[in-house]
């Protein structure tokens, strides 16, 4: 099995772990970088276009097709996705679609897709300035939620409580997004929909990430995640657990819920990850991406539910059906939460051996570098990495990661950012 792997412009090593993991499976991985380092993977199996152009990208992956014959194309990057597509299109090779593709990176247009689709959602409103904003808040009520329509990893969301947090919230936004990683990581070339922002109205209760499929005509829940984060007026998404506390009657509604959306978004046949938060009792669609959840999701989806969401795209991006059921939970318990520290630029990250070396831990991935900067909300959402443990229990798995994060050492010094 033959994959092509693309980025517009690299994420530093961030994907290097998952194209490992294709491997792993017995997929051949192949690379191809529009702008990216000349050591990022195996020189025999990795080009770097010199261009984040989608024309140039395309004709960089035609002709390396044509001399290897790929199978498949794939990104694990949320800015990837529109790219991966057009690609796919070009290549005659298995491919969600364009516009699919488009809707489901664009939060705007997938918004307007679950509206059309009868998918439950909030009430949402493109917002061009403050003033809209602020007529939003008015017809919304506080709190809403602010958000980017081409962002990623809760980079300017904000929860707003009042007018004059929103009059302060929209000008942080509105200026970090233009400089925003995950926009700029978008090929050139490609139609996005609007680069901008939305307002929506809150939804007061829990918050689910789930690893799933579609296929054809149907949409299986291979893993459901809880949220269980004390929420504050940011969104780090820093502490689950799996697996679930949902009931089998939640569950049912759940994947009711992610079906229609996907459909809407006009998904037949992608790897999928799923956010739903309930309101007032029912579960209502936050967003689907077309991938797997980044952070350990994967890693906490075959542990806890038996469910491998990197084969999944191993298969699907081959246009093979991959082995799969509905959601079956284990006994095992799995916690996972993102590694945070103050903003400034990281002078060191420090791992005791004996903190990596623990058998409690399943997933512990260093993000962060010497000479990196991180920027914490409002300037923006970067963090040192990810840890997960297992255990009996919630609180023993959750125990065990909060005991093990807080032995990991990180200076940092202080900068304007």
């Amino acid at each position: 099995m033959k994959l092509l792997a693309l980025e517009a412009r690299q994420n530093a090593t961030y994907y290097v772990s998952r194209y490992q993991q294709l491997e792993a499976l017995g997929a051949t991985v192949h690379v191809l970088n529009g702008v990216g380092t000349d050591d990022f993977w195996p020189a025999d199996r990795y080009r770097v276009a010199g261009s984040q152009h989608i024309d140039d990208l395309i004709a960089a992956a035609r002709t390396w097709h044509a001399e290897t014959g790929f199978d498949g194309v794939l990104t694990f990057s949320e800015s990837g996705v529109v790219a991966v597509a057009a690609v796919a299109e070009a290549l005659g090779l298995p491919g969600v679609g364009l516009e699919a593709a488009r809707t489901s990176r664009n939060k705007l247009l997938m918004r307007e897709a679950h509206r059309s689709g009868g998918a439950p959602h909030p009430d949402f409103r493109y917002v061009p300035d403050v003033e809209a904003a602020l007529a939003a808040g008015e017809d919304f009520g506080y709190p809403l939620i602010l958000k980017p329509t081409l962002g990623a990893a809760s980079n300017f969301v904000f929860k707003i409580d009042d007018a004059e947090e929103l009059r302060t919230r929209f000008a942080d936004a509105a200026k970090g997004i233009e400089s925003m990683s995950w926009a700029l990581m978008e090929a050139d070339g490609l139609e996005l929909g609007p680069h901008g922002l939305l307002v929506e109205s809150y939804l007061d209760g829990h918050e689910h990430l789930i690893e799933a499929l579609a296929w054809d005509d149907e949409v299986y829940l291979g893993s459901v995640v809880d949220r269980v984060t004390v929420e504050g007026g940011t969104f780090d998404d820093d502490v689950h657990h799996a697996p679930s506390a949902l009931t089998e009657e939640q569950l049912a509604e759940v994947q009711r819920v992610v079906k229609a959306a996907a459909h809407a978004q006009g998904l037949r046949r992608a790897v999928l990850h799923a956010e739903v938060r309930f309101h007032q009792g029912r579960p209502y669609i936050l967003e689907i991406a077309i991938r797997p959840g980044g952070g350990g999701l994967d890693h906490m989806a075959r542990i806890s539910a038996g469910h491998d969401p990197i084969r999944c795209v191993v298969d699907v991006a081959s246009g093979v059906r991959p082995d799969v059921g509905h959601y079956a939970p284990t006994e095992v318990h799995t916690a996972a939460m993102c590694l945070i520290s103050q903003a400034g630029k990281v002078e060191s990250v420090h791992v005791p051996e004996d903190v990596a070396a623990s058998p409690d831990i399943f997933f512990l991935k260093i993000t962060a570098h010497p000479g990196d900067v991180i920027k914490r909300p409002p300037h923006g959402n970067n963090i040192l990495g990810f840890l997960g443990t297992t255990g009996t229990s919630l609180d023993d798995a959750l125990g065990s990661a909060t005991r093990l994060a807080d032995r990991i050492h990180t200076e940092m010094s202080d900068i304007h950012v």
